[in-house]
């Protein structure tokens, strides 16, 4: 068989001696390639012969210094030597010693010096008494020392050692060493070294042979000259045809492409020795190519062409592991292509559709969507018709047909159809009506309206239930066939359940909203001390907790809250629902903010237990916050406490804008009992205060790029009214899809002026009734109050009765005139009086009877220094006019009382 350059695989084998001539011959590429590496092995057996050899120097003079120091030292050590030393003469003793140590030990000299470095011994007794040839400046400092010096035997190794009596003291040195002549070096390793490489030039020769002979097999013994004709005979023949040549590897790499499968495929530059399934082919022609099989004429995609595909695998055929292919682009297969290319469309509408249908909970959105998918890919024209209810988010009751517009798209705009919005019938006998009665998609080839070629309805279809009609059109494109009926159905389909998903969360929003509308002020209540605007806009996700309530109090004051719930939908709108009920039964007791609070934390904390005891489902109540503002007209004085809530904002009549230090709690089930606290704050007429939830700052990212951003916008409005500044705050302050509720307050503080309000401080002396009901009735007469002044009279007489009765000092009277009269007694006692009716024989008991029956409403507010009791009136209408006999009859007993 032919191999891959033209010459047959299968070659006679040659004799081994002429096997190895052809070999080393250098005119084949094998021969070349064994010289070099012949020349390279020799190079290299040279360098690591010398350097073995100088490496086996230095081992052994490192090895005769350590032996001569390990001598020196033990000569040094011994208990002869130091005592010598000091002897009248040390040559006598040591001589004989250094002598006997240098023969067993085989070192060349041993010498001992003083610390002068004089000779005491050497081998060579013509040298006793004059200096070493050594440094022995470190050994006199106690250390040892190695050196190579110029001595008496030529080049000497030595090591110098410290000699030292038994105090540590050095009295001498010990030298001990070796000539280099001694020293084994390369002289006894030389025949090893030479050995080693002879064996290592040997098998370096051999295995270049082997590759050699390796390499003359791959290339079956050409020269470079016929290895190059023989590639560009190859490469011409390989680029030239007109078909398509891919050879991928056993890994999965392209190895080789021609130019013409470069064109078919529309390769990179780089495709070679990349993964096939890295080349961006489609995927049934990367996953071809890439699994190595047997293939005939597959036909396959490549971009817009359709490719015939054979493929062959190459190991059976003596080839490595891999693959060979040919490529034929097939025109004749235009026509399989379109209808390929329509299925694939269609496939790639209904992936689109499924992205892009139901990106909200929106009926109407989501209509829209449906009409902006069809065209123009499948119809020219689209209208979404639904029921009434589903729009406003009800379920549709059977046989329902009343329908509205809801969603058209067209590629002509001028297309003559019903507006959006506008009532849509149903005639007997259209398509459309058909469509609904058969619950099925109905195509009508030749339609009445003008201008269209073709329609198909399809009825908007879900969970069983109709919701509504989509109808696609065709007027330019080419008419719609029965294989179309199919994927309208399925498009219409998977838009019906988007729909119904989005009806339910309207059911469900709207459920949410009127109850939590229901929940919330209707209207502010009338008072005279703050001038309030609020405004209240739910999230985009749902309806949550956030809440807002403006509660007047006794004395002319007013209490401010906002509240936030944890969560959205019906369960957070009612739990909202219960917390304001509770605050506003908590304020009737006019309790102070931090009490209120800490009554509503042990609130939140028994209905969670509740909740959970009974198993619900639904989220804890636990995390809710409160900020809760009382308001005092007469002192200008505001209390707050917060429990886990952001503080408000304090604009001043100035300008400047501050958020109060107001000590925060946790939130509301959380405090495990701790204390609230309150803050109290000094608010000049004419300030604001402002109250939000959360959801107003946290747009904006993290808290504090909020608040300085409430900051600039309230700063901005100083000088507009309440309402205006809400209305400037959100145009500042709101994202365009809030992600939580927003409750805001804006309340402008006013304060009562002194000629509204009268005081006095009252004795604990019955006697002083009389005198003070009488200042306060003219006080009520410069008011032009005279209506009301007997009910007065009466109220007051018995309050002050009863405060110099059962009270302890202070006790104070006063009177506060606004859109009511209040009435206010204190003292310092902390008994409250409790209405009772009395019995026929009891003598008293009725005071408190007739001051609920004269008072609007009266009560206790206690203090921190005693009790208040206070009533409220009418200004003029109720009036009580005074009865001749009962008023004479009253008024005696108060007087008896006083006198």
């Amino acid at each position: 068989m032919t191999g891959l350059f033209g010459r047959s695989r299968h070659t006679p084998r040659d004799p081994p001696g002429q096997r190895l001539r052809r070999i080393l011959s250098g005119r084949s590429i094998a021969g070349q390639m064994f010289a070099v590496q012949a020349v390279f092995a020799l190079l290299l057996i040279v360098v690591v012969t010398v350097a073995l050899a100088f490496h086996a120097r230095g081992i052994s003079e490192r090895a005769a210094v350590n032996r001569s120091v390990a001598i020196a030292q033990t000569f040094s050590a011994s208990p002869e030597v130091a005592p010598a030393l000091h002897s009248k003469n040390p040559t006598a003793v040591l001589q004989p010693q250094a002598e006997r140590t240098r023969k067993l030990t085989g070192v060349d000299f041993v010498v001992v010096t003083n610390t002068k470095g004089i000779r005491y011994t050497h081998p060579l007794p013509s040298l006793i008494g004059r200096p070493a040839v050594a440094n022995i400046k470190p050994a006199l400092s106690g250390k040892v020392s190695t050196e190579t010096v110029r001595g008496p035997f030529g080049t000497e190794v030595q090591g110098v050692v410290p000699v030292t009596d038994g105090k540590g003291k050095v009295v001498g040195v010990v030298a001990v060493g070796v000539t280099a002549k001694h020293v084994e070096g390369l002289g006894r390793q030389l025949p090893l070294l030479v050995g080693g490489a002879a064996g290592a030039l040997v098998l370096s020769a051999g295995g270049t042979a082997l590759a050699s002979r390796r390499l003359r097999r791959q290339t079956h013994g050409l020269d470079p000259a016929e290895m190059t004709r023989m590639y560009e005979h190859h490469d011409a023949v390989l680029h030239a045809v007109r078909e398509g040549v891919l050879i991928v590897g056993g890994d999965g790499r392209l190895l080789l492409a021609n130019d013409e499968a470069r064109r078919l495929l529309d390769l990179p530059p780089d495709a070679e020795q990349r993964q096939v399934t890295d080349l961006d082919l489609e995927p049934g022609t990367a996953q071809l190519l890439a699994s190595g099989r047997t293939a005939i004429d597959e036909v396959l995609f490549a971009g817009d062409r359709l490719l015939a595909v054979n493929q062959r695998p190459t190991a059976p055929y003596g080839g490595q592991p891999g693959s060979v292919a040919t490529l034929r682009d097939t025109t004749e297969l235009r026509a399989l292509t379109g209808r390929a290319e329509v299925a694939r469309e269609r496939l790639g509408l209904l992936y689109d559709a499924g992205v892009r249908i139901g990106t909200t909970l929106d009926v109407a959105h989501t209509a829209e969507e449906l009409a902006e998918v069809g065209v123009p890919r499948f119809a020219d024209f689209v209208t979404v018709e639904l029921l009434e209810a589903v729009l406003r988010g009800e379920e549709p009751a059977e046989h329902d047909t009343a329908m509205r517009r809801t969603a058209m798209s067209g590629v002509h705009a001028d297309t003559p159809t019903a507006p959006v919005g506008e009532p849509v019938g149903l005639a007997h006998g259209t398509p459309q009506a058909r469509a609904v009665e058969s619950c099925r998609a109905v195509l009508e080839a030749d339609p009445s309206d003008p201008g269209t070629r073709s329609l198909i309805a399809v009825p908007l279809r879900a969970r069983g239930v109709v919701l509504g009609l989509a109808v696609f059109s065709r007027s330019k494109s080419d008419p719609f066939e029965e294989e179309d009926l199919s994927f309208a159905g399925e498009l219409a389909a998977r838009a019906a359940v988007c729909i119904d998903n989005a009806r339910r969360y309207t059911h469900e929003h709207t459920m949410a909203v009127t109850l939590q509308r229901s929940l919330l002020p209707h209207a502010l209540p009338e008072q005279s001390a703050l001038e309030v605007a609020h405004r209240y806009l739910p999230a985009r996700a749902g309806v949550g907790g956030d809440w807002f309530d403006v509660i007047p109090l006794p004395g002319t004051r007013v209490a401010l809250v906002v509240g936030d719930v944890v969560g959205h939908g019906l369960h957070a709108a009612a739990t909202m629902g219960r917390l304001r009920t509770a605050v506003r039964n908590f304020s009737a007791l006019d309790l102070p903010p931090d009490e209120l609070l800490n009554h509503l934390d042990e609130l939140v904390t028994q209905i969670d237990t509740d909740e959970a005891a009974g198993n619900h489902d639904g989220p804890a109540v636990t995390g809710a916050t409160c900020l809760y503002a009382v308001y005092d007209p007469v002192t200008g004085v505001c209390t707050l406490a917060r429990s886990g809530h952001p503080g408000p904002a304090l604009v001043r009549p100035d300008g400047t804008v501050d958020y109060p230090d107001v000590p925060v709690s946790p939130p509301l089930g959380l405090g495990g009992g701790l204390p609230f606290e309150t803050a109290r704050l000094q608010v000049p007429e004419g300030s604001r205060l402002v109250l939000f939830t959360d959801g107003l700052i946290k747009g904006r990212g993290d808290l504090d790029t909020g608040l300085e951003a409430l900051r600039t916008a309230l700063a901005a409005a100083v000088d507009r009214a309440p309402e205006e500044t809400c209305a400037s705050v959100l145009d500042a302050l709101l994202p365009d899809r809030p992600g939580d509720d927003i409750a805001l307050l804006v309340a402008r503080t006013h304060r009562l002026g002194a000629a509204q309000v009268a005081e006095w401080a009252i004795p604990s002396d019955p006697a002083a009734v009389a005198p003070t009901r009488a200042e306060c009735v003219l006080r009520l007469s410069d008011w032009g109050l005279e209506e009301i002044a007997f009910a007065t009279e009466l109220i007051l007489s018995e309050l002050i009765t009863n405060a110099i009765r059962y009270g302890t000092q202070p006790i104070t009277v006063r009177l506060l005139y606004d859109r009511t009269l209040t009435c206010e007694v204190s003292d310092g006692s902390s008994t409250s009086p409790h209405l009772r009716r009395a019995k026929t024989t009891d003598e008293g008991g009725r005071g408190l009877f007739l001051v609920a029956q004269f008072a609007q409403r009266w009560g206790t507010r206690y203090t921190g220094f005693g009790k208040v009791i206070w009533t409220e009136q009418t200004l003029h209408d109720g009036a009580v006019e005074p009865d001749a006999d009962l008023g004479g009859l009253l008024l005696a007993q108060w007087d008896d009382i006083g006198g």
